[in-house]
């Protein structure tokens, strides 16, 4: 990774108070999605810590990190399975919940979209208290795959979303301390 991209990450997303309720600073990083210079930057630094690591597939999560993982999936030439909400995918799919601070969520995935020996790099675009990403890892290794590791554009410190993974590879481009500043 280049030593000024975090840099230039920090200033190209935005910090928007107050959103989406009081007291939360929301990490924007559709503005960063306007440097199409700089997200192509993100998506090689995320991939240069796996390049020797045999990936087959990128697991992207909704939504965000759809975006970075068609990135990186295109431009290695990978196949790209998409984790989605309750109800948006079409086929029979197979589904993992997960606690959120208000309640319950589950992520699905088509039961089909990967194989024993497949190997998934799972990719999103913030990593916060890890259980989005912790279900995304539990739904990759329910279809006999392996999880290569997880990959973030973002992480907020002090929420225990890396511990919540429980995986030697795991990365983010950019931290920021979960009470507001920079890591």
């Amino acid at each position: 990774m280049r030593p000024d991209l975090p840099l230039r990450l920090r200033a190209a997303i935005r910090n928007i108070p107050d959103f989406p309720k009081p007291g939360i600073l929301f990490r924007d990083v559709t503005t960063l999605l306007l440097e199409p210079a700089l997200v192509a930057d993100a998506v090689e630094a995320i991939w240069e810590p796996y390049a020797a690591t045999d990936v087959s597939h990128v697991v992207a999560v909704e939504a965000r990190g759809f975006i970075l993982g068609a990135g990186l999936a295109l431009q290695r030439r990978l196949p790209l399975v998409l984790l989605r909400k309750p109800g948006k995918l079409p086929g029979r799919t197979i589904a993992e919940s997960y606690d959120l601070e208000y309640g319950q969520s589950r992520l699905e995935a088509h039961a089909d979209a990967l194989k024993p020996g497949d190997r998934a790099l799972v990719v999103d675009d913030l990593l916060a208290t890890g259980g989005t990403a912790a279900a995304a890892g539990r739904l990759v290794r329910r279809c006999g795959a392996v999880v290569v590791g997880y990959a973030f554009l973002v992480e907020l410190d002090g929420l225990g979303g890396r511990e919540k993974l429980d995986h030697p590879a795991v990365i983010s481009l950019v931290r920021y301390r979960a009470d507001d500043g920079p890591a």
